[in-house]
């Protein structure tokens, strides 16, 4: 496990998986961030709407009702330059949409190593993954 890089910055985890869920909020917890969890969309504005502050949207894209991406989408107009990290075992469907991604959004496909999930994590919270009209930059 990769050591504490958070500095108590605000996770909404949303993952319809309860194993899955405790798992990664275990490990964000672990690294330093206060995570709040939700298991829908629905919930997980419920919580957002109650916080006073949010970091980062960390959410499953197949989530029951409202998608991951739906998700997203209403929360950016609540906080338009949200970083959005998706989570998706079913990256080959939505990575030929190219309009999947919007601005100051990433997608890590299932399975991950608990390090990867870290490190895109930190790198999101840092904002030195996005250009400044708030596409990915390259990986170098």
């Amino acid at each position: 496990m990769p050591a504490a890089v958070g500095q108590g910055q605000s996770i909404l985890l949303v993952e319809d998986d309860d194993s899955v869920r405790l798992i990664n909020r275990a490990v964000l917890e672990e690294l330093g961030y206060k995570v709040h969890v939700a298991r829908d969309g629905e919930e997980a504005l419920r919580v957002f709407n109650r916080l006073d502050n949010v970091d980062l949207l960390l959410t499953d894209v197949g989530l029951p009702g409202m998608n991951g991406r739906q998700l997203a989408e209403v929360i950016q107009q609540l906080k338009p330059r949200l970083p959005v990290l998706f989570l998706t075992g079913y990256a080959e469907g939505a990575m030929t949409r190219a309009d999947f991604l919007g601005p100051y959004m990433q997608l890590l496909t299932k399975p991950f190593t608990l390090e990867l999930l870290a490190s895109c994590v930190n790198s999101m919270l840092e904002k030195n993954d996005f250009s400044p009209d708030g596409h990915p930059l390259p990986k170098r």
